[in-house]
């Protein structure tokens, strides 16, 4: 297993051995020693599972607040997408600054987001599942999110010009970062 730094601190890409023969592919997705000498020590206690049908469907940028702060460890289990993370840890040396990655079936690939990150996918493919292990309960009460297309924070999702995502509504209608005072 190799763990890569992003630019947001504390934010992991890690890359797990992926063993590829005449009948597929196996990697071990989830093994405490490994992750803990990579120091991610998370107490994962739940895993989740979401399906998107349709390419450009957007996801985000939610988290959750207080004491119901999630980290996450998410995966693509079927076709492929942009996984984005923003460090909302007002002291943070990398507070509103956002990483990405491209996660993508079989590549044994999965993303690191502590606690304190705002997250969101966009799906590059027609049908994409994705897998997520999360360290803490929902609470519908502590639901929040950030507007996808906040200037100020500038992700660059990759959508082709004239494309909208599909959005629900919650979503499209989400504060400005600058409007968010429930922050870490």
């Amino acid at each position: 297993m190799e763990t890569i730094k992003t630019s947001v601190k504390d934010l992991l890409l890690v890359k797990a051995d992926v063993h590829v023969d005449n009948r597929g592919y196996f990697f071990e997705s989830w093994n405490r020693k490994d992750f803990e000498k990579a120091g991610i020590t998370a107490d994962f206690i739940q895993d989740n599972i979401s399906v998107s049908s349709g390419k450009w469907t957007l996801r985000g940028l939610h988290y959750q607040a207080g004491e119901f702060s999630q980290a996450k460890l998410v995966r693509c289990l079927k076709g492929e997408l942009i996984d984005v993370a923003v460090d909302l840890r007002r002291e943070s040396e990398t507070f509103g600054r956002w990483a990405s990655v491209v996660l993508r079936e079989g590549d044994g690939q999965a993303f690191f987001v502590p606690r304190g990150f705002a997250h969101g996918f966009l799906t590059l493919s027609d049908e994409v599942i994705f897998s997520y292990k999360v360290d803490n309960t929902y609470e519908r009460s502590s639901e929040r999110n950030i507007f996808y297309g906040d200037p100020k924070i500038g992700i660059e999702w990759g959508l082709p010009d004239g494309v909208k995502p599909l959005l629900k509504p919650a979503d499209e209608q989400a504060p400005m970062l600058k409007d968010v005072t429930d922050l870490f």
